[in-house]
This record gives structure tokens, sequence and C-alpha cells, in this order.
């Protein structure tokens, strides 16, 4: 267990007038008088040192979790560790010192970076195009469900306002339908985990003339896949409507399963999970979107192709291309193109063989886990899992313990928690992925934490319910946190 942490004085405590952390040189142009309004008597700026500087923000960095310290089981996050040759790469000057407006024939490296991306992308997921403009996996769902509006409009199908989804779908899903102007139905699961197929067949024959599609995480939130896909995909598709892939699971099919292949209409995949680049804290992301042939010339522009008139014998010229029927813009630019370098090096070195192995050690990993506490933490929709499982965080021998006391009390053994509370569906839920990178040890030793924490629940609740004690923040009120924002520091 870790050590009780004891706190350092924040950097308004140790100001002392005329200190100062940096030695500016002298002026070379004249000074300007900056505006009044600019300026602010009563704003307590600190006065410290370099070096109390330096211990300031470097304690706050040790203060943190980060996939490069601790095991990060953040079901449906996918915190897989991130390679270090990823970030070598996005920091190469030929691609730091980029602008987006230079003429593409001053960056023809970053668009050929771009283009084999989009390559690579339709291969895995089994698709005719690729977008890489979405910013993040929310953002590639409203691209998404913009594209399968603009083509149930184009064939004279304006009067369609109806998406399916899941009541084990992520909370953006039905988020990205109602943005888009559209009507959200929801269905529910089976006993098993699948969308009840006799629920989807009432919604289809109640909606089916106004249907523009379904969207479906599969595997889904359960980290379980759907048994009756098939019937699903062709349900939707009998009535007129597409089927809409959510990405975010993606990790557990790569290499085994194309989402293009099984049915669907479009997906959007998350570089920011599944393809290693950092994410966290809002952000950075990436969201590129796939699409079936039908869809190609919807997707949003520009997208870069091969200029056939002004490229030489083994030597193509990458150029922008915006498809005919194009929803528009939804990025400024071209999309966050670091992250597009790190997803680029991670799929290039991996290739083919390790990315199936990703999805493999992944899934092997959630089942080892899962298998490791099933018998004391209950699994509702106990199968054979993906990527990830979910489990109830309560136990009937200590009812007055909840799943907030179990991920509180995790942080006192060094773990960061899982998801909590989500999907919805299951009481009190912890959603739990180990990921591909994590060895047999670091999986043993999570699970033996939350055995004990199970014990510590029926001998000694209210330790559980005080948790965490050797974190530098204790338990906190978080509904009133949300109400009462504080959001300076006031001695």
């Amino acid at each position: 267990m870790k050590p009780q942490v004891s706190p350092e004085p924040l950097i308004f405590e140790i100001s002392r007038p005329g200190r100062c952390a940096v030695a500016l040189p002298e002026l070379d142009v004249p000074p300007a008088d900056l505006p009044q309004e600019f300026l602010r008597d009563d704003l307590p700026l600190p006065e410290v040192s370099e070096v109390d500087l330096i211990r300031h923000y470097t304690h706050l960095s040790q203060m943190n979790y980060a996939v490069d310290t601790v095991f990060y089981p953040l079901g449906s996050c996918t915190m897989k560790y991130n390679p270090k040759i990823n970030e070598e790469m996005a920091r190469l000057p030929g691609f730091v010192h980029l602008h987006p407006y230079q003429d593409e024939g001053t960056v023809q490296g970053a668009l050929a970076l771009m283009f084999f991306l989009q390559e690579f992308l339709k291969e895995i997921g089994g698709f005719a195009a690729v977008s890489l403009q979405p910013a993040a996996g929310a953002h590639g769902e409203l691209t998404g469900v913009l594209i399968m509006r603009a083509w149930q409009c184009h064939r004279g199908q304006s009067h369609r306002d109806v998406i399916l989804v899941p009541d084990s779908a992520h909370g953006t899903n039905p988020a990205s339908t109602t943005m888009s102007g559209l009507r959200v139905v929801e269905v529910p699961s089976d006993d098993r985990g699948n969308v009840d197929l006799k629920a989807l067949e009432a919604a289809c024959r109640e909606h089916g003339d106004r249907l523009v599609g379904m969207m479906l995480t599969n595997p889904n939130t359960l980290g379980l896949f759907d048994e009756h896909l098939e019937e699903i995909v062709a349900l939707i598709h009998e009535h007129g409507g597409l089927m809409y892939g959510d990405g975010a699971n993606m990790n557990a099919l790569l290499g085994i399963a194309r989402p293009g292949d099984l049915g669907f209409d479009v997906l959007h995949y998350n570089l920011h999970k599944t393809f290693s680049t950092p994410h966290g804290g809002g952000g950075p992301g990436s969201g590129p979107v796939g699409v079936s042939a039908e869809l190609a010339d919807f997707l949003p522009g520009p997208i870069v192709v091969i200029d056939p008139e002004r490229s030489a014998e083994n030597s193509p010229f990458f150029t922008f291309y915006y498809p005919p029927k194009s929803i528009g813009r939804v990025k400024a630019f071209y999309g966050h193109f670091g992250i597009m370098v790190r997803a680029y090096t991670y799929i290039r070195m991996m290739g083919p063989e390790g990315l199936r192995r990703v999805a493999e050690d992944a899934v092997l990993n959630a089942n080892y886990l899962k298998s490791r506490i099933q018998h004391v933490y209950h699994v509702p929709y106990n199968r054979t899992c993906m990527h990830e499982f979910v489990c109830e965080g309560r136990f009937p021998d200590a009812p007055d313990v909840r799943a907030l006391d179990i991920s509180k009390r995790l942080i006192d053994y060094g773990f960061h928690p899982p998801t909590n509370y989500f999907p919805l569906i299951v009481r009190e839920a912890l959603m739990i992925e180990p990921t591909e990178t994590e060895s047999k040890e670091t999986l043993d030793a999570f699970a033996d934490a939350l055995l004990r924490i199970a014990e510590e629940a029926r001998t000694n609740p209210q330790l559980l319910h005080e948790a965490p004690h050797n974190a530098p923040v204790r338990r906190v009120d978080e509904v009133r946190a949300a109400k009462e924002l504080i959001l300076r520091y006031q001695p």
C-alpha cells in the first residue's frame, strides 16, 4: 500500500515579494503600454524563485496518474501504453514545422502519410473510403450520422429522422443523433447482453418508414460481441436504414474481423484508443470515419488522393480532393495531424500480424482478469468477453458498499479506478479494460487488490466509505464540487 503523501506548499503560499523565476533580457524595441483594462491591481500573482517554480510543477506532475506510471483499467477508453517511438516520429522537424497554408507541393511527405493512413484504415475496417478530419470519437459519430442523413436526403428520403440506439450504447451516440437533428429510439438488451431482437423488430415495424439507421457498438459496452449481428444488419437494411458502427471498441477486432465485412456502412475509428496515441484530459484525439462505396461521395473534405496528371513513374503526387456530395468540412484544415503521425507509426511498427496479436492479447487479458474476480464480483452477463467486461461493485453481505467506494479504495492500492456506473444497464457497474499492454503480474496485482477490497467491504466497510486515505486529495463531495465551482486559488 502506498505511504501517506505529505502535502507540498502551494506556490501562492511560498510567494515572497521581489522573488522572480526568470530574468528577461533588456528590451531592444520600444516598450508598449498595456491597455488599462488588462491591468488588475487586485490580482495576487505569485512571486517565486526558479527552483520554487520547477519544484512546484514537478511535484504536480508526480501527483498525476498516467499510462507511463500506473495501470489504467478504464473500460471503453483503451488506455494502452503509448510507444515512445510514436512521439519521436511526431516530433520530427519535417512534421513539426509544417503550416496548413503551405502549397501542397511543399508538403508531399505529410500528404503521403495521410494518404497511406487512409489506406491502412480502409483495409483494417473493410471500407471503401476514409476521411481523417474528425477531431475525436464523438466528432466522428456526428460526422457519420450527418453522412447517413445526407445519403437519405439524396435519395429522396428526407422525411426519415429516426436513429435506433441500444440501451448499452455510449452516451455520445444519442447526443450525436440529437445534434444531427434526428430522433433517438432506444432498443433494450436481452438477458445475454445482445440487442433484443424482438424489441428491434418491433421498433423497425413502428419506425421503418422513418428509419435513418442504427448506431451499434460491437463489441458492445458490456465487452460482448453481439450474437445476433447478422440478423440486426439484415433487419436495418431491409427497412432502408444504414448501420453505423461505433468503433470505440475496435481494439478487440484488429486483424480478426472487419466491420465493413460484417455489414456496417459507416464507422469511426478512435486513433487515440485503438492506435495508441495519447488521450485524456480532453484531448488530443482523432476520429477518422470509414464508409462503404455507396457513401464515399458524402465524406467531409478534403481527403488525400494521388493526382495522376502530376505524378511521375514511381513518384506519386498527392493532392486534396473534395467528394462531390460532401457534407462539407467538419474540422478546420485537415484534422489533428500530430495524432495521425503517431497512429501511422504504430500501424507500420505493428504490421498486420502485430495488430492481430494486439486484439488477441487484449481479449486474453480481459478474460483472465474476469476469471480471477468473478467468484466475488458478480458479472451479470457472464459470457466469454472481448476486450473488456462489466461486473457489479456491490456485495449481498456488505449492502452499504457501492462501486464508488471500491474505486476510491483502489487508489490506496496504487491503481487508477475502472470506469464507474457505465453502462447504465448494470447496477453499480465497474467497467474494466486491461488492454493488451499489461503483464500477467500487473493483472494479478490488480485482481488481488479487488479481492482484498471485497474482504474489507465485509469486515470494515467504513474504511471504504472514507477512502482514499493515501492520496493528496481525499474523498470529495462530487455533486457539490460540480455545483459550487472553485476556479481560482483563495488562501
